[in-house]
C-alpha cells in the first residue's frame, strides 16, 4: 500500500520500485512501529484529532495486529514499500477509510527514528547480557587459573612471568568497557523524534513529551530538523558492536594459537569444535577463527555507515535507507557469536603443566635483576644495562639468565649477591607484583572480586531496561 501518490499519474517504474522498497529487511521493526503507533494514536485523542471511540477502534486493531505479527499471521507482500506501509495496509483491511487516520501529525521520517530506535535498546539490552554473561564465564576461568604461572608476551615474545588468570582476566576488564559504552548509548540515546514530522515538527500533536514518555524515551528532541537526518546512533552503536568484535578477535586469536601443537596450552570441547572434510585427524579451533574473522564484518559495516552519512545536507535524504542492514548484519551476528564464544570458553581445558613448563624461558626474570639492584640503591638506567649484561652472558653459556650461577652473577657486578637467588624465579617474580593491577595473587583475587562486582551491578542494571522496556511494549 503506497502512503504517497496523490500528486503522479502514474505509479513509480519497476526498477525504481525495486530500488526504493526496504520491507525485506526493516520488517524487523514491525513490532516496534505497532507500539509507536499506538502511542502516537493516544496523543492523536489528547489533542482531538480522533474522538475517543475512533482512537479506541485504532488501538485495538493496532493491538490485534501486533499479536498477529508476532505469530506471523500478518506479514508484508509484495506490494508493500516497507514496514509502514505493510502495516498501514493491514490496519485498513480491519478498518476500512479509519485505518489510515493515525498516519496525522507524523511523517515516516520522525516514525522510522522512534522505530530503529526502540528495536536498538531493545537489541543492544540483549548484546548487553550476553556480553556480561560471557564476561561471567571469563572470570570463573581466571579464578581457577589463578594459581597457574605462565610466560606473559609483548611482541609474541617472552616477556616476564605471569598468572594465566590475569591473562584471560584482562579480556574481562575490556568487555567491561563495552558495557560501559552500551549504558552511555542508551543514556545519550534515549530521546524522542515524535512530534518532528518530517522536519518542521508537527502542528497537530503539540505535546510529544507525553508519547516520549509512554515510549519510555528520556526526553524530546529539540531540533525536528536534526531528529529526522541524524543517525548518530546507530553509528555509535555499530562502533561499539564493532569493538566487541575486535575484543572477541583478540580471544579468538589467542585460543587458536593456545591450540596449536606447538603450544598445546588449551584443549577445545569437541562440542566446540570442528573436523576436517579429507584429514581425519584434523580438530579445527574454527569457533575461535569464526571470532577472529567476524570482526572484519562488524568493522565494515561501521565504516559502510559512516561513508554513507558523509555529505548528507539539510535534514532527511533517501541514503538514510542505507542505515539499517549493516546494524541488523551486525547485531544478528553477535548475538550468533557471543554464545558460541561463551561456550568455547566454558567447555576449555587449559593444560597447566605445559602452561607453566617454559615460565622463565627467554631470559623473563631479566627485569627481577633490575629491580633487585635498583633496590639496592642502583639507579634504574645503570640497573637496566648491567642486568642486559647478565643476559649477554647467558646467551654465551646457552642458559637462561635465571640459570647463571652465584660466580658469574658476580662476575657481571658485584652488586648481584647471592641475595638476589631468592628474587629469580617465576612464583617471586609474580608475587612481587603488588600493584593494584600487577599479577600478584593477592592483586588478581582483588581485581577478580571487582570483576564479579561490578558485573552483578551491570546485570542488575541491564535485568531492570528489559523489564522497563519489556513493559513499554507490552502496554
Amino acid at each position: 500500500m503506497a502512503l504517497w501518490g496523490g500528486r503522479f499519474a502514474t505509479g513509480p517504474d519497476e526498477s525504481v520500485a525495486k530500488l526504493s522498497r526496504s520491507v525485506h529487511f526493516d520488517w524487523r521493526l514491525a513490532p516496534y512501529d505497532v507500539r509507536v503507533n499506538i502511542a502516537h494514536v493516544a496523543g492523536l485523542k489528547r489533542a482531538g484529532i480522533l474522538n475517543e471511540s475512533d482512537a479506541a477502534s485504532i488501538t485495538h486493531a493496532l493491538k490485534e495486529l501486533g499479536e498477529e505479527i508476532t505469530t506471523g499471521v500478518f506479514t508484508y507482500n509484495d506490494t508493500d514499500e516497507d514496514v509502514h506501509s505493510a502495516i498501514e495496509r493491514g490496519l485498513s483491511a480491519k478498518l476500512g477509510p479509519l485505518g489510515g487516520a493515525f498516519r496525522a501529525g507524523r511523517s515516516r521520517n520522525d516514525l522510522v527514528v522512534a522505530d530503529f530506535k526502540l528495536y536498538l535498546i531493545d537489541h543492544l539490552l540483549q548484546i548487553s547480557q550476553e556480553v556480561a554473561e560471557l564476561i561471567v564465564v571469563i572470570n570463573t576461568k581466571a579464578k581457577s587459573e589463578i594459581e597457574t604461572l605462565a610466560p606473559g608476551f609483548t611482541h609474541l615474545q617472552h616477556a616476564q612471568p605471569i598468572l594465566f588468570g590475569h591473562e584471560l582476566a584482562k579480556h574481562s576488564h575490556a568487555l567491561l568497557r563495552d558495557l560501559d559504552r552500551l549504558k552511555d548509548w542508551q543514556t545519550r540515546n534515549s530521546i524522542s523524534p515524535i512530534g518532528a514530522g518530517a522536519l518542521a515538527g508537527s502542528a497537530l500533536v503539540p505535546n510529544p513529551e507525553i508519547t516520549a514518555a509512554e515510549l519510555a524515551f528520556g526526553g524530546v528532541a529539540r531540533n525536528s530538523i536534526d531528529v529526522v537526518s541524524d543517525r548518530d546512533f546507530v553509528a555509535e552503536a555499530l562502533f561499539d558492536l564493532a569493538m566487541i568484535g575486535v575484543h572477541l578477535s583478540r580471544i579468538g586469536e589467542e585460543f587458536t594459537i593456545w591450540n596449536t601443537q606447538e603450544f598445546s596450552w588449551v584443549t577445545l570441547d569437541d562440542a566446540f569444535s570442528t573436523g576436517s572434510s579429507i584429514m581425519p585427524q584434523k580438530k579445527n579451533p574454527d569457533i575461535a577463527e569464526l571470532a577472529r574473522g567476524k570482526a572484519g564484518r562488524f568493522i565494515g559495516n561501521l565504516t559502510a555507515m559512516m561513508t554513507t552519512l558523509k555529505g548528507l545536507a539539510f535534514a532527511y535524504n533517501r541514503d538514510l535507507q542505507e542505515d539499517k542492514e549493516p546494524i541488523f548484519d551486525s547485531i544478528e551476528q553477535l548475538l550468533v557469536l557471543l554464545p558460541a564464544v561463551r561456550g568455547m570458553i566454558a567447555t576449555a581445558t587449559f593444560n597447566r603443566d605445559r602452561i607453566g613448563s617454559q615460565v622463565s624461558t627467554g631470559h623473563a626474570l631479566a627485569t627481577e635483576i633490575a629491580d633487585f639492584l635498583v633496590l639496592g640503591g642502583t639507579p634504574f638506567a645503570a640497573a637496566h644495562e648491567i642486568s642486559g649484561k647478565a643476559v649477554a652472558l647467558a646467551q654465551t653459556l646457552g642458559v637462561d639468565v635465571h640459570e647463571l650461577s652465584d660466580e658469574q652473577l658476580l662476575q657481571v657486578h658485584p652488586g648481584l649477591t647471592s641475595d638476589l637467588r631468592a628474587k629469580l624465579s617465576a612464583r617471586a617474580a609474580v608475587e612481587s607484583r603488588v600493584s593494584i593491577s600487577g599479577t600478584s595473587t593477592k592483586s588478581v583475587s582483588a581485581q577478580l572480586a571487582g570483576l564479579e562486582e561490578k558485573i552483578r551491578t551491570y546485570s542488575s542494571f541491564i535485568e531492570g531496561e528489559q523489564k522497563r522496556f519489556s513493559g513499554m511494549m507490552s502496554a
